[in-house]
């Protein structure tokens, strides 16, 4: 579980736009994952993403599992840093303005018992 900080999520106040920005997650690297006796290194990860909902309403509904999501596809973007401080290894995404996602969705998702009919 992470923990996001105050003011590292900034959603418009029509709620079609949002970013979310942290810095120095630590994080475990495991190059040799899945091996069931994987070593791990600590590491540092840093983000940001951006969702801009596009003019596409979007909804995703699964009573069975009770799960419904209401809002827009969105064009998303995410830049992406990885530091080993005992490898001294970094590396960076390709710059925001280049990225692309396949998928993006900016909403409200409802879950469990405090789903109710749609």
């Amino acid at each position: 579980m992470t923990v996001i900080p105050d003011g590292a999520l900034v959603v418009s106040a029509d709620g079609r736009r949002a970013s979310l920005e942290i810095s120095g997650l630590e994080v475990i690297d495991q190059p040799m994952w899945p091996a069931h006796d994987a070593g791990t290194t600590p590491a540092r990860l840093s983000y940001r993403v951006e969702w801009e909902a596009t003019d596409e309403r979007a909804t995703y509904d699964d009573p069975a599992k009770l799960f419904r999501a209401t809002g827009w596809r969105a064009t998303t973007r995410l830049r992406a840093t990885v530091e080993i401080p005992s490898t001294g290894y970094r590396w960076t995404s390709d710059a925001m303005e280049t990225s692309r996602a396949a998928f993006g969705f900016i909403g409200e998702e409802v879950n469990g018992r405090y789903l109710g009919p749609g």
